[in-house]
C-alpha cells in the first residue's frame, strides 16, 4: 500500500507521540507500505522552525535526513497539475499545505494518513 503522511502525522511518528494512531503506526512501520512524504511538509515544517513555531531535534535538513532514511519515504515534489487541483477545490480547508497534500492525494489516487477529519470533505481516502 501507498500513503501521502500528513505534516502531524511524521511529526508525531518522530516524537513517538501517543496522539498517532495503532492504524498510522502500523502501516508507516510496515516493510509492505510505500510511505510517501510530500515537499509540502517539508516545507511547512522548515517554516515554522525557522518562525519558531516548532521544535524539533536538529535543523529541518537533519531532521529529514534521518526521516527519509528511517522510514525509507519516497519525496513527491510540487508538479503544476497539483496547484491546479488545490485552487479548484471548495474551500472546506483553507490551510494551504493541507489544501497542496489534498491535491497531491487526489492527483496521485493515494489515501492520506492523517487525523485531520476536515480532509475527509475532499474526494480522498484519509486512513487513521
Amino acid at each position: 500500500m501507498r500513503v501521502l503522511l500528513d505534516t502531524h502525522t511524521v511529526l508525531w511518528w518522530e516524537d513517538g507521540s501517543d496522539q498517532l494512531s495503532t492504524l498510522a503506526r502500523d502501516l508507516m512501520s510496515d516493510p509492505q507500505t510505500s510511505n510517501v512524504l510530500s515537499v509540502v511538509t517539508v516545507w511547512e515544517v522548515a517554516i515554522k522552525y525557522h518562525l519558531g513555531r516548532l521544535r524539533i531535534p536538529g535543523t529541518p535538513e537533519a531532521f529529514f535526513a534521518e526521516l527519509i532514511a528511517e522510514l525509507d519515504l519516497t519525496i513527491l515534489p510540487i508538479e503544476k497539475a497539483y496547484a491546479f487541483t488545490a485552487a479548484a477545490l471548495p474551500l472546506h480547508h483553507r490551510d494551504p499545505f493541507d489544501r497542496m497534500l489534498i491535491a497531491q492525494a487526489i492527483t496521485e489516487q493515494v489515501p492520506i494518513l492523517s487525523s485531520d477529519t476536515h480532509l475527509a470533505r475532499y474526494p480522498v481516502q484519509v486512513l487513521w
